[in-house]
């Protein structure tokens, strides 16, 4: 073989290592993540969380619920992806007794470990924003007191 054609041979080799290179580079660009499978993964990991009585969600997602039977895990929590970047807003309802600064920590937390795990997004911002307390518990336990002490 002459000197070119080794030289062509050895140019080609390191053009499809480039390619190759070039692939695993942009492996991830062709995978879109929808916006609601990342709010879902959220709220299945907020549901989690001790303190959370439940999620806030709008008038439509309530009658939703109702009329197809099903538990909409996405219900209060609105995410944005932009890029490998997403942006998390949760509406939770605490728990009559709860330190509501301690349960929104945990729920920033764990939120964050979920969705960068499973998806491989990085989460820039969890705001959570707390739109009620159930005081539903507290009442019980009042009722409950006044009966043992009659």
């Amino acid at each position: 073989m002459s000197e070119e054609g080794k030289e062509n041979n050895e140019n080609k080799e390191k053009e499809e290592i480039v390619e190759l290179d070039d692939e695993i580079k942009t492996e991830n660009d062709g995978i879109k993540i929808s916006d609601d499978v990342v709010a879902v993964i959220a709220g299945v990991a907020v549901s989690e969380v001790p303190g959370v009585s439940g999620m806030a969600g709008g008038f439509a997602g309530g009658i939703s619920e109702v009329f197809s039977g099903k538990k909409n895990l996405a219900k209060g929590i609105k995410a944005e992806i932009v890029e490998n970047t997403a942006k998390i807003d949760v509406n939770i309802i605490v728990e009559y007794g709860s330190r509501i600064p301690d349960v929104a920590f945990e729920i920033q937390n764990r939120v964050k470990k979920a969705v960068e795990s499973m998806t491989g997004l990085k989460v820039e911002e969890v705001n959570v924003h707390v739109q009620g307390v159930n005081t539903d518990t507290a009442v019980k336990t009042n009722t409950e007191n006044e009966k043992n002490e009659e």
